[in-house]
C-alpha cells in the first residue's frame, strides 16, 4: 500500500499517521510462527529442568508466554529482535508492504535503524514496578545520540495481536512534534522519560489497534504505553527507518539497507550476515563493559525513579 498525498500531508501536520489494514496476516504470521516455535522449544527445556510444571501448549499465542512466565521468567529476556534474531523477523524488517508505507515518508533509499524491538508486554501482575515494556512519556528522538538530530528517523509501530486500553496500547500527543526535542532524564525501569516541566499540556490520544494496522510516527512525537491489565501478552513491534547514509544515533549497533531504487544490490537479504553483524556488535559491547568502558546509548542524566 502506497501512501497518497493526503496521507503524507496528514503525517506532516499531525506528526503521525495510523494506517488500518496495511498488512495481511501473511505478512505477520511468519514472525509469530518463529516466536511460537522458540517459546515451545524453550518451554520443553524448562519442563525438563523442572522449572515449570506444564507446557501450556494448548494456549493461544497471546497467552502462552504469560502462563509460562507465571512459573519461570527465563524465556522472557530472549524475546527482543536482536536477542532472538529469527529469520522471519529479519525478513519482516524488509517486508515489501511495510516499506511501501515507509517510502512515502523516507524516500526510496532506506536503511533499517538498529533501534528495532519486538515487545512482549507481560500482564502487570507478573512485573515489578514499571517493568514489562511499560514506557513512560518520551520522544524517540530522545533515545538516540545527537549525531542523528538533524535527520529524519521514522518510527513504525505495529501490533502482532490486538492492542487496547486494557492491555496497554500506545498513546500519543498529536501535533506536538513542532516543539523539537524536549529535555529527558533516564530513570530505573522507566528508561528515557520527558521531564515533567516540559510535558505538553494536551489530552493524550489513545490508539487501539488491530493486527495488520501500522502507526507511523515522527521522531519528535511524545508517546507512551501503560500497564497491561489483561491476562495475556500485548505483542508489538517498534521499528525505525531513515534515509540511507544518515547516522542512526546508535553507532555501536548495525543498521543496514532494506530498500534501494538506485542500487538494489546494496540491500541486505542474507539472514546469516545480519546475525553475524549483531553478534559482533554485542560482543564488542560486552568486551567494553568487561574493560570498564561504557558505550553511550543516550545523552541524559540518570536520576532515581522517585
Amino acid at each position: 500500500m502506497l501512501l497518497n498525498a493526503t496521507q503524507i500531508e496528514q503525517f506532516e501536520e499531525d506528526g503521525f499517521l495510523l494506517v488500518d489494514h496495511a498488512l495481511e496476516d501473511s505478512d505477520i504470521d511468519p514472525v509469530i510462527a518463529d516466536y511460537e516455535e522458540h517459546i515451545d522449544r524453550r518451554a520443553r527445556e524448562l519442563l525438563a529442568e523442572g522449572k515449570i510444571t506444564q507446557l501450556h501448549d494448548g494456549a493461544p499465542f497471546q497467552e502462552r508466554l504469560a502462563l509460562i512466565c507465571n512459573e519461570c521468567m527465563d524465556i522472557y529476556p530472549e524475546m527482543d529482535i536482536y536477542r532472538l534474531r529469527s529469520k522471519a523477523a529479519f525478513e519482516f524488517l524488509g517486508n515489501t508492504s511495510l516499506l511501501d508505507l515507509v517510502e512515502g515518508i523516507v524516500g526510496p533509499e532506506i536503511i533499517c535503524n538498529p533501534v528495532q524491538h519486538l515487545r512482549a508486554k507481560l500482564p502487570a501482575r507478573l512485573t515489578s514496578g514499571a517493568g514489562g515494556h511499560v514506557a513512560a512519556w518520551h520522544q524517540d528522538m530522545g533515545v538516540v545520540l545527537d549525531e542523528s538530530d538533524p535527520y529524519s528517523i521514522l518510527t513504525v509501530w505495529l501490533p502482532l495481536t490486538r492492542t487496547n486500553l486494557e492491555n496497554g496500547c500506545l498513546q500519543i500527543l498529536p501535533r506536538t512534534h513542532g516543539t523539537g526535542l524536549l529535555d529527558h532524564v533516564t530513570k530505573p525501569e522507566l528508561g528515557t522519560v520527558i521531564v515533567d516541566e516540559q510535558m505538553p499540556d494536551i489530552e493524550p490520544l489513545v490508539l487501539e489497534m488491530e493486527k495488520g494496522s501500522v502507526l507511523l510516527m515522527d521522531k519528535k512525537i511524545p508517546h507512551r504505553s501503560t500497564p497491561n491489565h489483561s491476562s495475556g501478552i500485548r505483542w508489538s513491534m517498534d521499528l525505525r527507518y531513515q534515509k540511507t547514509g544518515t547516522p542512526s544515533g546508535r553507532p555501536i549497533y548495525p543498521d543496514f539497507v532494506v530498500r534501494s531504487r538506485s542500487n538494489p544490490d546494496s540491500v541486505l537479504t542474507d539472514h546469516d550476515e545480519w546475525v553475524q553483524l549483531w553478534e559482533e556488535a554485542l560482543e564488542a559491547e560486552a568486551q567494553a563493559d568487561r574493560e570498564g568502558r561504557k558505550f553511550r546509548h543516550h545523552r541524559w542524566q540518570e536520576v532515581s525513579a522517585h
